[in-house]
């Protein structure tokens, strides 16, 4: 019941996101490298035959040698797309593919989307039917009720892999996990608990049948739809899934269903729990308003008709967010981890009990800073969030081991550890915490100065950044980029805060301050006149420096190095630093952080040691262990070379400060990244490949820098400026908005201070 809908973007981003580059959200890539005719004759003929007979002798090596065992389809025919309804199978693509990159950012599943042009529920079962020997699970999706109960059920007769409709079962494993929590909180047990289910669709008849499987009596809930509670006996509007649901009552209306009930669930429509019929349930009610995506009462509402209320809904900007994607990732991953044949009720209450157990649990720091309070298990934390990182290592075992003690695995984990090892050495904490960084931009909004603002994806980043509450972008340009705004979509384009030095009050005591500055440096008066009136990066760091702003992007039309030498003109270092730049790799299970990039040509040994220090740093806010090697063409002395004492004496500095990091030096780069390599040398003090790579000089930084942006297959952040007094991002000139917004994010959080 995931909603995101606070984060706000206009048509012509999302469009944008979707066409630049590649067009779409996925591409295959070869797993194995296909370089010379060997490679090829080993993946295809004739080397091929060999796994290919090994296959047909035993079915079961098909996880041994083909990607089947880590692929999931993601099938659908379009007839219920989120929230917009039957638009047929072709427009529901887009919303495939983002389930497929969900599937792989938060559990590292492979998946590839599958849209079915039929509404024939017959076709549509055969089809997805004769795909079993593809895959190791298929995740039905948005798929209108009732055909979705007929397509699933069937399915799972027929088929001897998982079969999971998210709909259904995703909404439902978050509600009851949520539900455990505010059962325990209010003191109540769930055999004397009264629930009303409000809509009698797939989410609402799978939530139903769930908490019904954990221990609900069946004469204790009330299901309702718009003819009123399901009641036995009821003839109009029924079918055989309201009719499981059917008990004998005198109540008929939803007024009625609420008198003195315990729990409220809703998966219907905005509006439709009025707060006086809040006010007639039982002491300490608990509210599940799902309504996607306005709920059926807003937390607000709801606390002032009951302030004693425990609410949760599908929106991510109150709390306790119903979000689908702390569920079907890592239910699959552990599913498809021992073989499961099916995902049955048992795998669904363990994951629901492994989510209120997190949640019970106190919150990892990262989590907590980016949300912007210290949250701790109570009525406004019944339920993880989202980016918590310990999603990945409990929900998957949990669902492994039941699906082990239920007898739906084929294939039973032994090691459990060893099992949650390599659970979290399949992703990269990296994209938890830029994940997270998002959310603490939103809990802190800052005023970011945009100082290109005519330039046109300057302009789309600030736009993006505004509407997706990350703060407040400050504008630095002419008059003009007001229409520039509304051709852009915007309808308020005055509502942009716009500094245009032609006019603005600010001018003269910028001009005091740049002079006061720099008259000793041969700097006329009327010089600091001429760069504020004309130079948008000394006026937006002026900005900085007077209040205006919190943090600076800019680079978008200059060069590192010329912006830097006019920022520097206006800002200084940070007291006892060096500035330097840190280019970040970013890969699925990986990142390396790569410094100094940007600035210092030949460092010293003091300076590498600084650099070393910071990076490690910004390595840990990153959620990383920094391992840090020095970097050089020599391995310890070989070959040996004139260009080596800086970064023996910079080994030598670190461990005089004793710092509380891996280190190693002088090293060649296979050495610090390979642990065969590595063990070469048993001697050397990292205990894995190196994370943190400290660069001997700024030529060898910034060519590795950029070749790995243009040849490497990673994402690639940066460069990140550290050192600065102020927080100032210079980003590369082929920026794309989306890049420019997380380099603003990453600036207003301090995540590069």
């Amino acid at each position: 019941m995931a909603d995101d809908s606070n984060v706000q973007f206009s048509e012509r981003e999302a469009l944008l996101f979707h066409s630049e580059g590649r067009p779409g959200k996925i591409e295959i890539i070869a797993s194995k490298p296909m370089a010379t005719q060997r490679d090829l004759a080993l993946a295809y003929s004739p080397g091929v035959a060999v796994p290919v007979q090994a296959i047909a002798d035993d079915p079961a090596k098909a996880y041994d040698y083909t990607a089947k065992g880590n692929l999931v389809a993601v099938i659908s025919n379009g007839t219920a797309i989120l929230g917009m309804g039957n638009l047929g199978a072709l427009a529901s693509k887009p919303v495939m593919e983002g389930k497929a990159v969900l599937f792989k950012r938060f559990a590292d599943v492979d998946a590839i989307d599958l849209e079915l042009k039929t509404e024939d529920v017959d076709r549509f079962i055969d089809a997805v039917e004769l795909l079993e020997p593809s895959f190791g699970g298929i995740n039905l999706e948005d798929i209108k009720s009732p055909e979705c109960f007929i397509i699933e059920q069937t399915l799972r007769e027929r088929m001897n892999i998982p079969v999971f409709h998210d709909d259904q079962h995703g909404t439902a494993i978050i509600a009851a996990a949520g539900l455990i929590n505010a059962l325990h909180l209010t003191g109540r047990s769930i055999k004397d608990t009264n629930v009303v289910m409000n809509g009698a669709g797939a989410a609402a008849i799978a939530c139903a049948e769930l908490i019904k499987a954990m221990g609900l009596p069946s004469d204790r809930l009330l299901m309702c739809d718009r003819t009123g509670v399901v009641y036995e006996g009821r003839e109009d509007d029924m079918n055989q899934w309201k009719s499981a649901h059917a008990v004998r009552t005198e109540k008929r209306s939803l007024a009625d269903a609420l008198d003195g009930a315990d729990v409220f669930m809703g998966l219907s429509a905005a509006g439709a729990l009025p707060a006086d019929l809040l006010k007639t349930m039982a002491p300490k009610p608990i509210v599940f308003a799902m309504a996607n995506p306005d709920p059926e009462i807003s937390p607000p509402e709801a606390k002032r008709a009951r302030p004693d209320v425990i609410i949760a809904t599908g929106r991510s900007d109150y709390p306790n967010q119903v979000n689908n994607v702390l569920g079907f990732p890592f239910i699959f991953r552990g599913a498809l981890d021992v073989r499961a044949t099916g995902i049955n009720d048992a795998m669904k209450i363990a994951a629901a009990e492994a989510l209120a157990a997190l949640a019970r649990q106190q919150v990892p720091e990262e989590v907590a800073l980016a949300y912007g309070t210290q949250h701790s298990f109570g009525p406004e934390y019944i339920i993880p969030a989202p980016f918590d990182p310990r999603l990945m290592e409990e929900i998957p075992v949990a669902v492994a081991q039941a699906a082990m003690d239920s007898g739906v695995a084929t294939k039973p984990i032994t090691d459990m550890e060893a099992y949650r090892e390599t659970l979290r050495g399949r992703l990269n904490p990296t994209t938890a915490v830029l994940s997270l960084a998002y959310e603490g931009a939103r809990a802190k909004p800052k005023r970011v100065v945009f100082a290109e603002a005519e330039e046109e994806v300057v302009l789309r980043a600030a736009i993006a950044f505004r509407e997706g509450g990350y703060g407040t972008p400050v504008l630095v340009g002419r008059d003009d980029v007001y229409q520039r705004l509304a051709a852009l979509g915007v309808d308020d384009p005055h509502s942009y805060e716009l500094h245009n030095s032609r006019h603005s009050p600010l001018v003269p005591r910028m001009v005091d301050f740049l002079y006061d500055r720099l008259h000793r440096r041969g700097y006329l008066r009327r010089d600091c006149e001429r760069m504020v009136n004309q130079d948008r990066n000394i006026f937006g760091s002026l900005l900085l420096q007077l209040g205006e702003g919190d943090a600076m992007i800019t680079g978008i039309t200059r060069t590192f190095a010329r912006t830097m030498r006019e920022l520097k003109r206006v800002i200084d270092p940070a007291p006892g630093r060096t500035p330097f730049g840190i280019h970040i790799l970013v890969g699925q299970s990986h990142t390396v952080f790569i410094a100094d990039t940007t600035i210092n040509e030949r460092p010293s040994a003091n300076e590498l040691a600084d650099i070393a220090e910071q990076t490690a740093q910004v390595a840990r806010r990153m959620g990383h262990e920094p391992r840090v090697g020095f970097l050089s063409y020599s391995t310890f002395g070989n070959p040996e070379g004139k260009w080596l004492e800086n970064l023996r004496q910079a080994v030598h500095v670190l461990e005089e400060r004793k710092v509380s990091f891996e280190f190693e030096g002088e090293m060649a780069p296979d050495v610090a990244l390979n642990p065969r390599q590595l063990a070469n040398y048993p001697f050397a003090r990292l205990s894995g490949p190196a994370n943190v790579l400290i660069m001997p000089g700024l030529q060898s930084a910034n060519i590795s820098a950029k070749l790995l942006r243009e040849l490497g297959g990673d994402s690639m952040i940066g460069p990140m400026l550290i050192g600065m007094e102020k927080s100032i991002q210079i980003a590369p000139m082929t920026s794309s908005a989306s890049e420019l917004v997380t380099l603003a994010v990453l600036a207003a959080g301090g995540m590069a201070g």
